[in-house]
């Protein structure tokens, strides 16, 4: 299973979340369906999901002058999973700390 890797605390996701109360934003690899991660999403936070959208990102290419020069790189790839709860459910990620 482990589908998700983590959730998306970021200030845009922030922003989703303020509007729309009940969609929260995941991380999740890239083999990941939407079946599977609605079943983990349901049984690791004891909430009901209503809908999962899926976001594929490619990876981009970067570089930066130095002063040992030109250092190239390639930021990883990822997919992102918005998950919508129904009504009145809702999760919150730093319950743990």
């Amino acid at each position: 299973m482990a589908f998700i890797i983590k959730p998306l605390v970021t200030e845009k996701m922030t922003k989703i979340t303020d509007k729309r109360p009940n969609r929260y934003g995941f991380i999740v690899k890239p083999e990941a369906n939407k079946l599977e991660i609605k079943s983990e999403v349901e049984s690791l936070y004891n909430v009901t999901v209503v809908d999962v959208n899926t976001m594929r990102y490619a990876g981009k290419r970067s570089s930066r002058y130095t002063k040992a020069g030109l250092v190239q790189g390639q930021k990883a790839a990822f997919k992102k999973a918005i998950v919508t709860l129904k009504e009145g459910d809702q999760i919150d990620f730093y319950s743990n700390i």
